[in-house]
């Protein structure tokens, strides 16, 4: 009985809060409303004008950054052309591969789907074969991994799966969560949870890391596909 007691409280107390958030939502729209209802042709003239601009602008950034590359999964072909490509644009991902790595193929679905969905950022993929300073300059020793670069300066790294839910079957919003969590992205959903942890567990794909050479370099797969 105390039990079926605190439920209903508990059902009460949610219902009101929900009733009062309602409420307010309503009031603010009300008010924003009366607020246009009370303007002068002057003013209604005025906030027209304001959008438009604001239109405008977003219509030249939009521009801007497709003429930098954006809106496009690219590859790029030697180390030099990173340092140009981060140079020219604020926010930018840029995928670590190798050719024989399986999880490479997979990350490069949702990277592709990414790039088109985020014009804000810049994404990009390199050969790690053809990239041997900038891997060791910047610390990469596991295929596949995301560098996140704002500002021209590396801000974060994706290594391999783990952070996608330790599985090879994790969701584009997955990633886009995780890129989301480093600001290297406008992620528009709720960054304290992560769309892995509401689906149904269906166990990881997760194999024991093998060490790789690439020109005399030691490297570990995130991948059994090599």
């Amino acid at each position: 009985m105390e039990a079926n007691a605190s439920v209903d409280m508990f059902s009460k107390v949610l219902e009101n809060q929900l009733l009062q958030t309602t409420k307010l939502v309503e009031e603010h729209l009300d008010a924003e409303i009366q607020k246009m209802d009370q303007m002068d042709e002057d003013e209604l003239e005025h906030l027209k004008e304001k959008r438009l601009k604001a239109l405008r602008k977003a219509q030249q950034q939009k521009q801007e950054w497709l003429s930098k590359g954006h809106g496009e999964y690219r590859e790029i072909p030697s180390e030099r052309d990173f340092f140009q490509e981060v140079k020219e644009s604020k926010n930018v991902v840029c995928h670590f591969y190798r050719d024989s790595t399986l999880r490479c193929k997979i990350l490069d679905k949702h990277l592709v789907i990414l790039s088109k969905k985020h014009l804000e950022t810049k994404f990009l993929k390199l050969n790690v074969e053809k990239a041997p300073f900038l891997c060791e300059r910047l610390k990469i020793k596991v295929i596949p991994t995301l560098a996140l670069v704002k500002d021209g300066k590396t801000q974060d790294y994706v290594v391999g799966f783990t952070d996608l839910g330790n599985t090879d079957d994790f969701t584009t919003e997955t990633l886009e969560w995780r890129l989301g969590c480093s600001d290297i992205l406008n992620y528009s959903g709720n960054l304290m949870e992560p769309p892995f942890q509401s689906r149904k567990k269906t166990g990881t794909n997760f194999t024991k890391l093998e060490k790789k050479t690439i020109r005399g370099k030691k490297y570990d797969s995130d991948s059994d596909d090599d």
